[in-house]
């Protein structure tokens, strides 16, 4: 079963082919002469899909959040806008990597493809680049043997029994959920070369790295940076037009 990129490629393909033998038999017949319906269809939407795939390949996609795996940063019915340049530009269904433009960097929330079922588009924050060493325990983070600052905000109001904090990573804060019940899970793991070690801000909710392994490069698809909509059973304006950090 064909995903939305996969149609969206072949649609253009179709309705590109029917404009160019259009173009071409235009010039040998009458102004007049009849023209099939398919045909007129064809070439009038080839640039309108043309012009969707080349934004949504290369510029901007707009994505829908599923879950509370980042919650406090994101919540289930926000509507986000990623960042397909940033990570450089690829072919869209291939993927492949065709003009290099900038890094990953720790700290950012990114868009990828799930490494055991790429066909699922996923949503963390980046904490581990490749080289670096993390060890976890006790709920906190450490990156080659230096401990991440944490600052205790308060009580969650969301959920009963959640903690909310905010973490220094990158140079950057940002919040988080934690549980209050404890946690014995703990590891050192140092992230092989061109892969990414992610996790959802959601610490104790969230399906990540800690339990599926790392991301590697040409699964991400983007950074998000925006939140253009808020819907989760009617609107939430508070969360509209924020900058995702």
């Amino acid at each position: 079963m064909l995903d939305f990129e996969q149609l969206l490629v072949l649609l253009t393909l179709v309705s590109g082919v029917i404009w160019i033998i259009d173009r071409f038999r235009r010039r040998r017949r009458s102004p007049d002469a009849a023209v099939s319906w398919w045909v007129d269809l064809g070439r009038s939407l080839f640039p309108v899909i043309l012009a969707v795939l080349i934004i949504r390949s290369f510029i901007i996609e707009p994505f829908r959040i599923p879950s509370g795996s980042m919650l406090p940063t994101l919540a289930v019915g926000d509507f986000i806008l990623v960042d397909k340049f940033s990570y450089g530009l690829r072919l869209p269904v291939v993927h492949n990597l065709i003009v290099p433009v900038g890094d990953p960097e720790r700290g950012d929330v990114t868009v990828f493809r799930y490494p055991e079922d790429p066909s699922q588009d996923y949503i963390k924050r980046i904490v581990g680049l490749p080289g670096d060493t993390l060890t976890y325990a006790d709920k906190r983070l450490a990156i080659n043997g230096e401990p991440l600052d944490i600052e205790r905000l308060g009580e969650w109001s969301g959920d009963d029994g959640f903690r909310l904090l905010r973490e220094r990573l990158g140079g950057e804060w940002h919040e988080m959920l934690v549980h209050r019940s404890p946690d014995d899970r703990q590891f050192t793991f140092t992230v092989p070369e061109d892969e990414y070690f992610v996790m959802g801000d959601n610490r104790d909710r969230s399906s990540d790295s800690r339990f599926w392994g790392t991301v590697p490069r040409d699964h991400l698809v983007g950074r998000a940076f925006f939140i253009w909509l808020s819907w989760n059973g009617g609107p939430n304006w508070s969360r509209m037009a924020d900058v995702i950090e």
